[in-house]
């Protein structure tokens, strides 16, 4: 069977639809700064509220993806995002832009839980998720460089995201309508296979995404305020990092399970760390760039080894998206935790502790990525009676 038949585009666009507004967060956060009368701290308060109610949406739909259908669930979500991001991108009341933005982080969201539920039950989730990784990193890429040519507001990034959800919707038709049909009570009710292991993943993700979405959500700032770059340049930098991240997703995929997940996790995350200092403390452009690219590399090889780990632990999905929304979790809070910290201790300081709170936590992560070594999880395989993507429509 060919790959083109065998690859699950539409959960690998539903993916990319879901994370592009996280990945867009600083020019996000920056443009609400600068394009509203909003402070800082305000704005990043407010990029902080889109993720809270992106985790939202995964909490709540955690287990009703199965019993909803993925078709229906994907195609509100991209509705909600279209119609939430579309709508504070063409106001300017600042009312307004907020509660679009609590709309749109709902629909991403919902497409996110789709797409990771459908991505547990491949054959090769870690495979799928370096397709959907690959696929944000360059569309945000192509966004930064874009959105400094577009002239001054809040609405490029916003309408950005809203138009990438439209594009994805013709593509809900290769999902299929319900799932499980002939699932028993059983099935339907089964607990949550490695419970110890699943919670502390659930546990420490929060507080590994708030460290790296800390710097992400204030990157912007520390380039113009901090290094004195310009708007143009800053974004060359966020492309030329995004670029050497699709770069790291492709080692990543290339080198699959060799080294396990123990050490792509552990000393990942320990270099993570070196990198948020680096380019927390960054005073001109050589020191800005080399922090953003290095830690962009690292961060979705990382990602893609820790998502691929809370797939293996549950077939159906539900640690997949309960663990990604405990991690939204953290992401939420990051761009108002990095704007408070910035804001009282300076940039640099902010960059050392959250480097000393990555090391702090990288333990109990290997741990957890150990634990499941010795106990051999096998592959993921697609369950004949719960089809989340539909091959023979895609055929």
């Amino acid at each position: 069977m060919s790959a083109r038949t065998t690859t699950p585009w539409p959960l690998i666009a539903l993916f990319t639809a879901g994370y592009l507004a996280p990945y867009l967060l600083p020019t996000t956060v920056g443009r609400l700064d600068s394009g509203l009368p909003l402070s800082a701290t305000q704005a990043g308060a407010v990029g902080s509220a889109l993720l809270l109610s992106s985790a939202a949406a995964g909490f709540l739909l955690a287990s009703r993806v199965d019993r909803v259908g993925p078709r229906f669930l994907a195609r509100t979500g991209l509705v909600l995002a279209v119609l939430g991001y579309g709508g504070a991108a063409l106001t300017h009341t600042v009312p307004a832009v907020i509660a679009g933005v609590l709309v749109g982080g709902f629909g991403s969201g919902t497409a996110t839980a789709v797409a990771a539920t459908g991505i547990a039950a491949q054959p090769d989730p870690h495979r799928t998720t370096t397709f959907g990784l690959l696929g944000v990193s360059a569309l945000a890429g192509a966004v930064y460089l874009t959105v400094p040519h577009l002239g001054p507001g809040h609405g490029q990034p916003l309408a950005a995201i809203a138009l990438t959800a439209l594009a994805v919707w013709p593509l809900t038709g290769r999902l299929s309508a319900s799932t499980a049909p002939r699932r028993t009570r059983h099935q339907a009710k089964s607990p949550l296979p490695h419970l110890r292991a699943g919670l502390l993943l659930a546990l420490t993700l929060p507080c590994w995404s708030l460290a790296q979405n800390s710097l992400w959500g204030v990157s912007g700032r520390i380039g113009l305020d901090q290094a004195h770059l310009t708007e143009a340049t800053v974004g060359a930098v966020f492309a030329i990092a995004l670029g050497a991240g699709l770069l790291g997703v492709i080692g990543a995929g290339a080198l699959g399970p060799r080294l396990g997940r123990a050490v792509p996790i552990g000393a990942g995350t320990a270099l993570i760390a070196a990198c948020i200092a680096l380019s927390a403390s960054a005073t001109d452009l050589t020191t800005f760039a080399t922090g953003e690219i290095a830690w962009n590399t690292l961060y979705p090889i990382v990602l893609s080894y820790v998502i691929g780990l809370a797939a293996s632990l549950d077939p159906r999905g539900r640690w997949a998206v309960l663990v990604g929304s405990a991690s939204s979790l953290g992401t939420a809070a990051g761009p108002l935790a990095g704007s408070l910290l910035s804001a009282q201790a300076g940039f640099a300081a902010m960059g050392l502790v959250l480097a000393a709170g990555l090391l702090l936590i990288a333990a109990p992560m290997t741990a957890v990525a150990l634990g499941a070594g010795r106990r051999h999880l096998p592959v993921v395989q697609v369950p004949v009676e719960t089809p989340v993507y539909d091959k023979a429509t895609a055929a």
